[in-house]
């Protein structure tokens, strides 16, 4: 063999260069081929028009799809009945409006008054109409007792009634005066008042002449006892009327309060607005028997003031008339 020249063998040398890659890689192919399964040698090939018999003729290993439900939806698309139903619902549900309606504005509240409003006058009473004063404030004792005085005295002397000459009183401010009073001890021979009280002369007189001539003989006719004593409750006091306004008798001694009679077999007669059946008639009819004596009779049921005792006066009025309730 002739020997290769330079160029020719570096040609060589760069083929055999490639060609053993090209041999690795196609020893590998053929280890991977004859690991593979083998292939039937020929493969069946379907048919593309076969009739309605070769398809019934298929083998009875191969599986038949079962049939979708009805209302199963198709591949790729939504079911009619399911978009309805979705549908339905949507309706059935309460859809937001579309704008949010706006609340309604509450009414602008009055503003209040720049000043309150004032309360209406009340009119002007009339003012009280004074009361001219009481003649009798003004008396005082003179420097011979009046011939009057000393008749009443001796009359009083004369039934039987024990008295003794008091001081006189006089209180300009209030009006109050009694310039000829008396204490009375009694009322007449056995009869008693308690305790001794103070009055004018007239009142006195009238108060012993009551007892002697009403009270006496009711007490023996009504109780079946005789009158031992009277209890008085108030006689010469310096004040008004209760309430106000006039002078009471009381501030000239020309009253008496009584509160109880005691007879000779020790029962006591108070007066009070429900008194037993037998002391009622007594009562009733000492109180009627009183009106005329007296030009003022007030107790029980007259008013509050006098629901405990009899008020006894000898208030002048006009023609002589009487105030008896």
């Amino acid at each position: 063999m002739a020997a290769l020249t330079p160029p020719t063998s570096i040609r060589l040398a760069g083929l055999i260069r490639l060609a053993l890659p090209l041999a690795a890689a196609m020893l590998s192919a053929g280890a991977a081929l004859a690991q593979a399964p083998e292939l039937p040698e020929t493969m069946p090939v379907p048919e593309l028009n076969q009739s309605q018999s070769a398809q019934e003729a298929a083998p009875a290993d191969v599986p038949i799809p079962e049939p979708r439900p009805a209302d199963a939806p198709e591949p790729d698309q939504p079911a009619t009945d399911t978009l309805n139903e979705q549908k339905s619902d949507q309706e059935a549900q309460p859809q937001p409006p579309a704008v949010a309606p706006t609340p309604t504005e509450k009414p602008a509240e009055p503003e209040p008054p720049a000043a309150a409003p004032k309360p209406p006058e009340k009119p002007a009473q009339a003012p009280e109409k004074e009361i001219p004063p009481d003649p009798r404030s003004a008396a005082v004792p003179q420097e011979k007792m009046p011939d009057e005085e000393l008749a009443c005295r001796r009359r009083l002397k004369s039934m039987g009634v024990d008295f003794e000459e008091r001081k006189a009183e006089h209180d300009a401010a209030v009006g109050c005066s009694i310039p000829y009073p008396i204490a009375l001890k009694t009322l007449g021979k056995s009869l008693d008042i308690n305790p001794e009280t103070e009055l004018n002369c007239q009142m006195a007189e009238a108060a012993a002449r009551f007892a002697a001539d009403i009270v006496q003989p009711a007490a023996k006719a009504e109780l079946g006892a005789e009158l031992k004593s009277v209890g008085q409750a108030s006689a010469f006091v310096c004040r008004h009327r209760n309430g106000g306004g006039k002078l009471s008798e009381h501030a000239f001694g020309n009253a008496l309060d009584i509160a109880s009679f005691t007879l000779s077999d020790g029962r006591r007669i108070d007066i009070g607005p429900a008194p037993p059946e037998k002391e009622a008639r007594f009562l009733n009819a000492i109180r009627k028997a009183a009106c005329g004596p007296f030009k003022t009779v007030l107790g029980p049921g007259s008013d509050a003031d006098h629901s405990l005792h009899l008020h006894l006066d000898l208030a002048p009025r006009r023609n002589g008339g009487t105030f008896c309730q």
